[in-house]
């Protein structure tokens, strides 16, 4: 049965009722009225936003598609993973765990890779509710951007209406989350360079307004403060979360400020290039000379020279957990998954000077 059309008072039909003109009704966003109608999401809805979207449900005559959500979940074994970038070991981690819990479902993964472009999220997200994937994993960081966040929820709401599942790994009040310790992981870099001497510490960061950087960089920044240090802004240089972007961030952090002692890239990626700026173009040791940290324990971090010290975060059993939301009905209420510190190589006792 087809959703009930609205008319207008003289009787005449106005199309079928839509989740978004309910949401217009109602004042609220298309995430929150999904939230409301459908459930799902990592976000408590308050009790007057709810009583609003149910009346203008109501007034409107909206229910959900339920033929279309069966048909969608028994019409295709394919469950979408977005990434941002394929080659990064991050999400080549995810995607393994992923995969492996799929294969114990009889499911296909299908990635597809954004190249960080918050528009081709968008439109993937339309293409596989177009093909009506089973459910979809959202795998990379979101951003600050509010107009792009709301943009996205419409999508994930018209995907679940038409019986999709939703999964995130990470916070982004998107649906049913994998949450994972990024705040204090990094707090746990910070604290080790502090025991080690290290005053005077610098970070390597992504892109400012992915909600991964902001929480790490947010989680270093308390960490130094409770024990009594700092870190200025002129301390942090954001850059891609490339090797290039790391030794060019490197470069110029250690240029603007070249007392530092240590330094935190925000993942491994960009920490092998700090490696190379300080090793190759700046000719000082490490950990000699500078102390360096990295985020995430990608398989080769220990193959790095010095190896690696990094934060370890469980990647494949978040891409597992992510496969448990959408299919075993697995509790959407676990805590966070855990980063612990690796210590290895790259990080020594802060120079005398």
């Amino acid at each position: 049965m087809a959703n009930p059309r609205s008319t207008t008072r003289a009787g005449r039909s106005t199309g079928a009722v839509t989740l978004q003109r309910v949401a217009e009704h109602a004042g609220v966003s298309i995430a929150t009225a999904s939230r409301v109608l459908h459930g799902g999401g990592s976000r408590t809805v308050g009790e007057e936003l709810r009583r609003r979207v149910e009346s203008a449900a109501r007034e409107l005559g909206y229910v959900s598609n339920a033929p279309a959500q069966a048909l969608a979940r028994s019409a295709t074994s394919v469950v979408g993973l977005i990434v941002h970038d394929v080659a990064d070991p991050y999400f080549a981690a995810i995607a393994a765990g992923a995969m492996r819990a799929a294969r114990r479902q009889r499911l296909m993964i299908m990635i597809a890779a954004t190249f960080r472009d918050p528009e081709l999220e968008i439109e993937y997200v339309r293409s596989l509710r177009a093909q009506r994937a089973r459910a979809l994993l959202l795998a990379g960081s979101g951003t600050d951007d509010r107009s792009l966040t709301d943009r996205l929820a419409a999508e994930l709401a018209g995907f679940r209406e038409d019986g999709g599942r939703v999964a995130c790994i990470g916070e982004r009040g998107a649906g049913p989350a994998v949450p994972l310790d990024h705040a204090g992981g990094a707090a746990r870099a910070a604290t080790e360079l502090w025991r080690l001497g290290h005053r005077r510490i610098g970070v390597v960061a992504g892109p400012a307004e992915l909600i991964t950087v902001q929480q790490r960089l947010a989680g270093a920044r308390l960490a130094l403060a409770q024990l009594g240090g700092e870190l200025p802004d002129r301390h942090v240089v954001f850059a891609d979360f490339t090797r290039a972007g790391g030794r060019e961030a490197a470069l110029e952090l250690l240029a603007r400020e070249p007392g530092l002692t240590a330094v935190l890239a925000l993942n491994d990626v960009m920490a092998a290039g700090v490696l190379a700026a300080v090793q190759d173009d700046l000719g000082r040791a490490v950990p000699g000379d500078i102390s360096v940290v990295g985020f995430d324990d990608v398989p080769f971090a220990v193959d790095l020279r010095p190896a690696l010290t990094t934060v370890r975060l469980p990647l494949e059993e978040a891409g597992e957990r992510a496969v448990q939301l959408v299919v075993e009905d697995a509790p959407a209420d676990r805590p966070p998954l855990g980063a612990s510190l690796v210590v290895r190589d790259s990080t020594g006792p802060a120079p005398q000077r």
